[in-house]
């Protein structure tokens, strides 16, 4: 799945328990650092080490890392690098910064890349099986994880997709704006728009797919009009946002929402009103 690293970077990563693996921290000229089930650690080349000893990343690695990870052509991932981000094979998105260039108000391109964030997809089955036994076993409701970035939100979605096309047998339409939440099972009844913004995956994607459901990541203030119109039309929707607080949700357009606690780890569930429930 990371076959795209350089050679001294793939060899520190081979070292490490790959289901513990979340995030890699690769930055010109400083310490290369993982995320391993919360914890952050440096690595070298023999895996884990001291800050001291670990690999310094430079900038022709990181330069041969989009390279690598683009499919050998930059160019044809020009749309996704505009937006601060690279996903690679396997649903492995990587973010970057750099210098921005703008022309009219407009991401031009991004030059000088200075910090890479790869970060890596888990499949864990059943690790939404408390969310669906606490707010689905009776009618298909549309519900929001909240969590802060790095909590494991897209894997429980991702779950729960499976989860719904298994035992319900209905159409689910995946919206996975940025190619990581449909890397994995995610049930036989599930189709997938990649790439497509919000509005036009909900649009066309309900009006082609006719989906009973739809699944999406990382919702901004803007995209709620996009879901207010797919609920008021009876297509349930499932989707994440990086808030931490139900207060903070722009719009209280969903029936459940979800409070994790930690990776993976459901903390509390609330109404629509915002009150404790199941």
């Amino acid at each position: 799945m990371l076959e795209f690293l350089p050679p001294r970077l793939y060899n520190a990563v081979r070292h490490v328990d790959g289901s513990r693996l979340y995030e890699l921290r690769i930055r010109d000229g400083k310490p290369l650092a993982a995320d391993l089930n919360g914890e952050t650690v440096f690595l070298c080349e023999r895996g884990v080490c001291s800050k001291r000893a670990a690999i310094l990343p430079t900038a022709e690695e990181i330069e041969e890392i989009l390279f690598a990870a683009s499919g050998r052509s930059v160019y044809s991932v020009e749309n996704q690098l505009k937006q601060g981000f690279l996903t690679a094979e396997g649903g492995v998105r990587i973010g970057i910064a750099g210098s921005y260039v703008y022309e009219n108000g407009s991401v031009l391109a991004v030059r000088s890349v200075t910090s890479l964030c790869v970060r890596i997809p888990h499949e864990i089955l059943g690790c939404a099986e408390e969310i669906y036994g606490r707010c689905l076993e009776g009618e298909l409701a549309s519900l929001l994880i909240l969590a802060p970035p790095g909590e494991g939100k897209t894997t429980l979605l991702r779950d729960l997709a499976r989860l719904v096309c298994e035992r319900r047998g209905c159409n689910v339409l995946i919206c996975d704006e940025r190619g990581e939440l449909s890397a994995g099972n995610l049930g036989e009844t599930a189709d997938c728009m990649k790439f497509a913004d919000k509005l036009t995956a909900f649009t066309a994607g309900i009006r082609a797919m006719r989906p009973a459901l739809i699944v999406t990541d990382e919702l901004l203030p803007d995209d709620y009009p996009a879901v207010k119109r797919a609920l008021d039309g009876g297509v349930r929707v499932f989707a994440s946002a990086h808030l931490t607080r139900f207060a903070d949700v722009p719009q209280k357009l969903f029936s459940r929402y979800i409070l994790l606690d930690g990776l993976g780890r459901v903390g509390s569930i609330l109404d629509g009103r915002g009150e404790p429930c199941g």
